[in-house]
C-alpha cells in the first residue's frame, strides 16, 4: 500500500517535475484588457477574500507577503486535490518536500523578526515575570519550540495527506477483494469509501490552509 507514495519515473525521469508544474499551468493569466471572464473574477475574488481574511491582524509591513503566502496556498491545495485522483502521485505526501517549503518560510520570519523587531524576537524567549532559576530552563524550552516549528509544518502536512490517502487505499482494496464473497459488506464499505473521498477532499483545503495559517502566524510572532 505504501508504493503510491514512491517517486515514480518515465523513461528515466522523475514524475514529481511534472506533478509540481501541473498547478501552474491550470490556472489562467489575467490579461492586459477590460474584460476578464467569469473564472478570473472567481479567482481574483478568492485571493482577495483570502488576503483580507489571513492579513486582516498583521501590520502593514507583513502584507508584503501577500502574494508569496497566497501562490503557496493555491500551489498547495492544488497538489492536494490532484493527489485525490486515481492513478496520480502527490508530492505533498513526500516529507523532504513540505520540509523544503517550511524551513525557508519559517527562517524567512525569523530573520525578518531578528533584524527589524530584534527585542521583540529575544523578548518571546523569556516571558515576562519569570523566577530566576527558571530562567535558563525557560531559555532552553522556548528555543526548542522555535526550531520545532518548521518540523511541524512540514511532519503535519505530510501526515494527515499520508494518512488519508492510505485509508483510502486500504478501504477500496478490501471492497474489491469482498465484492463478490459478501456484496452487502462492499456495498457497505463503498459508501464509506465515498464519504471518506469526501472527506479527503476537505482534509486536502484545510491542511493547504493551515500550512499558510501557521506561517503567518510565525510571521506575526516571531
Amino acid at each position: 500500500s505504501f508504493d503510491q507514495f514512491s517517486i515514480t519515473s518515465f523513461l528515466g525521469i522523475p514524475l514529481i517535475a511534472l506533478a509540481l508544474t501541473l498547478p501552474w499551468i491550470l490556472y489562467p493569466t489575467p490579461q492586459n484588457r477590460c474584460m476578464n471572464n467569469r473564472l478570473l473574477t472567481l479567482q481574483s475574488w478568492f485571493i482577495r477574500q483570502f488576503t483580507h481574511q489571513l492579513f486582516l491582524p498583521i501590520n502593514q509591513g507583513g502584507h508584503k507577503w501577500a502574494l508569496l503566502l497566497a501562490s503557496v496556498l493555491i500551489f498547495l491545495i492544488t497538489l492536494n486535490l490532484l493527489g485525490i485522483l486515481p492513478y496520480t502521485f502527490t508530492p505533498t505526501t513526500q516529507l523532504s518536500m513540505n520540509m523544503g517549503f517550511a524551513i525557508p518560510l519559517w527562517l524567512a520570519t525569523i530573520l525578518i523578526g531578528t533584524r527589524y523587531q530584534p527585542t521583540h524576537t529575544l523578548a518571546h524567549l523569556l516571558p515576562v515575570g519569570t523566577p530566576t532559576p527558571l530562567i535558563p530552563i525557560l531559555i532552553m524550552i522556548e528555543t526548542i519550540s522555535l526550531f520545532i516549528r518548521p518540523i511541524a509544518l512540514g511532519v503535519r502536512l505530510t501526515a494527515n495527506l499520508t494518512a488519508g490517502h492510505l485509508l483510502i487505499q486500504l478501504i477500496s482494496t478490501a471492497a474489491f477483494h469482498m465484492f463478490f464473497m459478501m456484496p452487502t459488506v462492499a456495498t457497505l464499505t463503498m459508501i464509506l469509501l465515498l464519504l471518506l473521498s469526501v472527506l479527503e477532499l476537505a482534509v486536502a483545503v484545510i491542511q493547504a490552509y493551515v500550512f499558510v495559517l501557521l506561517v503567518s502566524l510565525y510571521l506575526q510572532d516571531p
